[in-house]
């Protein structure tokens, strides 16, 4: 097992890194499309090399895959690989928004081991070890428990027609800290409908589960890691009793869309 707490501090190191980079704290920052609204900056490339080298000296034996490096489908070898996003919600990052943190997972067999964010503009650290429960700055937490799907509170700017009985709460732009805000029962579901990726997802994802939440795709399906095409429809985190009732719901537009 590796050390958790030289772990946390590559991870702690690295959002300070990032913040240090962060408009919002009034620092220049380069960024760019990568594709049409798909931005990147020189703090997410900084990050990523920052990660890569101290990663893979804390654990030569693990593949890597990251938002930032090139795929190197060789990592379907491997039974532990480290999953990152060097910054999940660039959008927020280069806004000068604080909706945005550095997501570390390491993944052993296809399932998230260790999860752990750091979104020093939020002043959060999320730290999961599977089987042993998640911590957000070191005090333990539990999901939202909710048993009726109405009212549910979602992570969302507005809510579609379909879901007016569903109540919106504050997004920030990074999926990882919507899906984190489940885990310390700030929200009680978080639902995508469309593809993404693994990095995006597999540290809070983890967090989330080990706070008592229920996770799956979109369909309702366990996710899995490590894939050959390291993606997945979309997926659902929230209360577990509310767990099928939102499977129902997102049913036909997940159909349609997918």
């Amino acid at each position: 097992m590796i050390d958790r707490d030289r772990l946390l501090a590559i991870v702690r190191e690295a959002g300070r890194i990032a913040h240090s980079r962060w408009p919002g704290a009034g620092h220049a920052l380069a960024s760019w499309d990568k594709t049409p609204g798909n931005p990147v900056s020189d703090a997410d490339l900084a990050v990523d090399r920052f990660l890569k080298r101290e990663l893979l000296r804390l654990l030569p034996s693990a593949a890597w895959l990251s938002e930032e490096t090139a795929d190197d489908k060789a990592r379907t070898d491997s039974g532990l690989i480290w999953l990152v996003d060097p910054i999940d919600g660039t959008r927020d990052f280069v806004a000068g928004r604080s909706g945005w943190t550095v997501s570390v997972a390491l993944v052993s067999a296809g399932r998230p081991l260790i999860g752990m964010l750091a979104a020093p503009a939020r002043d959060e650290e999320w730290v999961a070890v599977a089987g042993q429960g998640a911590t957000l700055n070191d005090v333990p937490i539990r999901a939202s428990t909710r048993t009726q799907f109405a009212g549910a509170r979602v992570p969302t700017v507005s809510l579609p027609k379909e879901d007016v009985d569903l109540v919106a709460v504050e997004q920030p732009n990074s999926i990882a800290l919507r899906i984190a805000m489940v885990a310390d029962n700030r929200a009680d579901l978080v639902a995508t409908l469309r593809w993404g990726f693994e990095w995006d997802i597999a540290a809070a994802t983890l967090i989330a589960r080990e706070a008592g939440a229920q996770v799956s795709d979109a369909f309702g399906r366990p996710l899995d890691y490590n894939k050959h095409d390291p993606r997945d429809f979309g997926v659902l985190v929230c209360s577990p009793a509310i767990h099928a009732a939102a499977v129902e719901r997102l049913a036909e537009r997940a159909k349609a869309l997918r």
